[in-house]
């Protein structure tokens, strides 16, 4: 029987993480005279570095935008979402793996563990910016984190909440369910084989239910 495995975007899926980082990356984009629409979406999905390396090339812009994230979040708190700690639990007393998927970096993940060091545990491996060299919608981080939990990623389900995270998990071959935490559940539909608002009241056994055709359709 194949074996199950369950891996999950950070922001806006386990953590409630999502509009602060929105604020904060369109106010810099506005400093910055960044000439992208929604800049804060633009940049979902990508890491640090080729933030810095698209929009703030130069080393003194680099440098200036290094640190105003650094101290932005040394200063953040990150309140986990409803209902994700019933549903890691449920997931651990069944024996399924599990794995987060981010284009967080190291140091954010750190801050993270020190305020919910308990949410660790429940995680196999963890894939983080600097395990990648192409971010989402590439699928490189959800194939390295299946293959981290020793599954296939066509046993996998994915949790994702962005347009690029989605593209990223389909583009692995597994069942992606989408949550409608950060986008409106209409910029996603068709995007994900299901849509969940979040995981409060959602079960393992719905998970697992879930067939590639729903929500394509």
């Amino acid at each position: 029987m194949a074996k199950t495995g369950v891996l999950f975007d950070l922001d806006g899926v386990l953590i409630d993480s999502e509009r602060i980082y929105s604020g904060f990356y369109d106010n810099l984009g506005e400093l910055y005279n960044i000439e992208e629409e929604n800049f804060s979406m633009a940049i979902k999905g990508s890491t640090i570095e080729q933030i810095l390396s698209k929009y703030f090339p130069s080393p003194e812009a680099s440098a200036d935008v290094l640190r105003r994230i650094n101290e932005f979040e040394s200063d953040m708190e990150y309140p986990i979402c409803d209902g994700v700690l019933d549903f890691l639990a449920e997931l651990k007393s069944r024996g399924i793996p599990m794995a987060i998927v981010t284009s967080s970096s190291d140091n954010k993940m750190v801050k993270l563990w020190s305020q919910h060091g308990d949410l660790k545990k429940y995680f196999d491996t963890i894939v983080t910016g600097s395990d990648i060299s192409r971010s989402k919608p590439d699928p490189e981080g959800y194939l390295l984190a299946a293959e981290r939990i020793g599954c296939k990623p066509e046993d996998c389900y994915v949790f994702e909440d962005s347009i690029s995270g989605l593209a990223a998990g389909m583009a692995a071959g597994s069942v992606v369910i989408g949550l409608a935490t950060t986008l409106p559940a209409e910029r996603l539909q068709g995007k994900a084989h299901k849509l969940i608002d979040g995981f409060a009241g959602f079960s393992v056994d719905e998970m697992l239910s879930v067939s590639r055709v729903t929500d394509k359709l």
